[in-house]
Formats: structure tokens, sequence, C-alpha cells
């Protein structure tokens, strides 16, 4: 496997602030060959019976680990894991841990307050542009189609079967295990319509008829696949002004191969390329930027800006997504202007390689390429 140095780094990163990572991410997602080739980590998977019979016993092994690093694979095949790597933080500060799940650090705890723990947690997001690079593959229509699992991202054909495997083993792995829900038609179906409509403000009443289901268990299933990774929600940013989107979410499929494949895609038209760059850059946010605080912005006029960063609520920073340069439209972001005058506005093209500057009237635009999005926003 080829190292991935963006994720490499970000563990580096987290240990730094502290010594206990809870890696977390879909199935798939490469989060167990990464935590194997770290440099200097004793590798333990949790799905084998003689580990966990090992961890029964957390002072002993740790004590006989001494200090260095470990990585526990599936660490919620653990009796009570969060209480393990509390131990190990309190007793054996200078022992570096890494333990991965399919589930966040916030599910598996409950409604444990977890202020106290002082767990690092890192989400393995679909794969970004700089695991293109530690792959030698810089085909983002390739990316667009196969999606970022890279299992599916490598494959020698189109990975169909695999895809719909995908689906059939997340629901008996994650859903049935964590939520109990019982009814696999209805939450696939209802996961299927959602990666058709990826990027589309959401309304329930329109899921529940074809799901067979009700309204409030729509709200349900989609906190079901927020929880685990498969549905970004963004909440609209506004003011609560009459004309605003102020309540209807946008929902974005988790990766843009399952989006491609429930759509029927086996190839790209150029009109496709456009959303898969605006699915790609908010993986790229979600991954550089470890949160999920992204807003869009739409009136009832339907001028909308794609996302909007708002660390400061008084000067939120706009971006816009085109996936060329020529094709960039500046009237909704005109728009969101004049109801919030101060803020950065960024644009994200995959043919710009050097930012610049673009006036349109009064309004100042910075073009930006998306390696160099992120340092933007925290500059």
């Amino acid at each position: 496997m080829k190292n991935r140095s963006f994720w490499f780094r970000k563990v580096e990163e987290s240990w730094q602030r502290g010594n206990a990572i809870w890696f977390s991410g879909v199935p798939r997602s490469g989060k167990s060959l990464i935590v194997q080739n770290l440099p200097q980590v004793e590798y333990f998977d949790c799905t084998l019976p003689t580990v966990r019979r090992m961890l029964e016993h957390p002072l002993e092994f740790f004590a006989r680990i001494g200090e260095g690093r470990v990585a526990f694979d599936e660490i919620n095949r653990v009796v009570n894991p969060i209480a393990l790597l509390t131990l190990a933080r309190q007793v054996y500060p200078q022992i570096r841990i890494i333990a991965t799940s399919s589930a966040s650090l916030s599910l598996v705890a409950a409604d444990k307050d977890l202020s106290e723990e002082r767990i690092e947690e890192l989400w393995l997001t679909p794969m970004v542009s700089a695991d293109l690079s530690d792959f030698l593959q810089h085909d983002l229509q390739q990316r667009f189609l196969r999606g970022g699992l890279p299992p599916f991202f490598l494959a020698e054909g189109f990975p169909e079967r695999e895809f719909q495997q995908w689906m059939d083993d997340f629901w008996f792995n994650s859903i049935q295990n964590m939520f109990r829900l019982e009814r696999k038609a209805s939450l696939q179906k209802f996961a299927e319509m959602l990666m058709i409509d990826s990027g589309q403000i959401f309304e329930a009443t329109k899921y529940a008829e074809p799901c067979g289901v009700s309204r409030t268990t729509i709200t349900n299933y989609l906190s079901v696949l927020e929880k685990t990774y498969i549905a970004n929600l963004l909440r609209p940013f506004n003011s609560r002004r009459s004309t605003e989107i102020i309540a209807a979410p946008k929902v974005y499929g988790f990766d843009t191969g399952f989006v491609a494949f429930h759509r029927g895609w086996n190839q790209l038209r150029r009109s496709d390329l456009g959303p898969m760059w605006k699915h790609f850059v908010l993986n790229e946010l979600h991954a550089s930027l470890q949160t999920r605080q992204f807003y869009y912005w739409r009136d009832k006029r339907n001028h909308e800006v794609d996302f909007i960063f708002a660390r400061r609520i008084h000067t939120p920073t706009a971006i816009d997504c085109a996936w060329a340069m020529s094709e960039y439209d500046p009237t909704g972001l005109q728009a969101f202007r004049r109801q919030y005058p101060n803020g950065e506005n960024l644009i994200v093209c995959h043919d710009v390689t050097q930012p610049f500057l673009r006036t349109y009237r009064k309004l100042t635009a910075k073009f930006v390429p998306l390696n160099q999005l992120v340092d933007e926003l925290v500059s």
C-alpha cells in the first residue's frame, strides 16, 4: 500500500495534542491499512478473541507495552472501549494510542459527557486530493465515478457489484448493531434516494411514501445516516430574514462513487462535473478541517452560495464551486453579499492553478486552487 501522507500527518498532529486518538470512518475507507503502516506502531486486531482477552486485563497489557505506539483496530469489538482509552491516557501517558472504528466517538459514547476524556477524534473521509498524488492517480473523473474508497477507486473494472455488497454489509455491521433498526428495505431505499438527490434541499415528506414509512421515521433515518457518516448535512446560514431559507438542510451523499452508482452513471457528462466537483470540495474541507460546521445559503428567489464557513458570524466566508472558472456565475454571491457585506469570497475551480482576484461590479472574489483553499480559510 502507498503511504497516505495526508493522513499520517493528521495522526501525528493529533498525537501532539493528546496521546489517544479515536480514528473513525466508513468501512473500507482505509483505516486498518493506515494504522498498520504508521511508523513504529504495534498493531492489535480487536476482531480476534485473543486480543480481546488480553485487553480484559488492561493494566497488565499496558504495563507490558511500557511506552511507544499502539494501534487497536476495530476497538468497538471491545467491551467499554472508551474506558480502556481513558485508563491508558491517564495511567500511561507515555504510550501513544490510535483506535479505529466505523462509528464516531460520540456515537459509541451515546449520552456520556466526553469533555473530561480528552480523546482526540480523527475522521477518515473518502480519498482527498493528496491521496490521489500518493496513489499516483490524478484522474479526477475516475475519482468522481469510482468514489473515494481505495478498493473501489483502484479496482481494475467498474466495481458495480462491490457497491451493492458494501451497502448490504453496512446494514448488517453498522446499522443493525448500533441502532437495532428492523426495516432494512425502507432504510436502504431511503439511502439510495438520498444519493440520487445528493446536494439538494431535504424534505422528509418526499421520501416517506416511496420508503413505506412515516415522515418522523424518515427524519430518524436521516439522523442515523448522518451519525454513521453516510449523509452530510449542511444547514442554512441565515439571520431569519423572511427572504431566506431558514430551516431545510441540504444533504450530500458521503462519496461521489455511491452518488454516481445510484444515479446509474457509468460515465460522466460535462454537466455532471460541476456537481461532482462540489462534492469533492466539500470532502476536502471535511478532511482538512475535521469539522462538519459548514452551511449553505439560499434565498427565496433561488440565489445560492454553495458553502458558508462562519468562524465569526458577522464575517462569514462564502465559498462557491465551479468546474471551470469560465463557467462561474457570481449572481448568487452578489445576492448574499447584499445581505452580509463583510467577509471573504472564495471561488474554487479545478482549472485554477494560482490565486487571482476578479471584481464583479462592487464585489471582489478570490479564485483559488483547491490545494490552497484551506490555507485561505485558516489564515
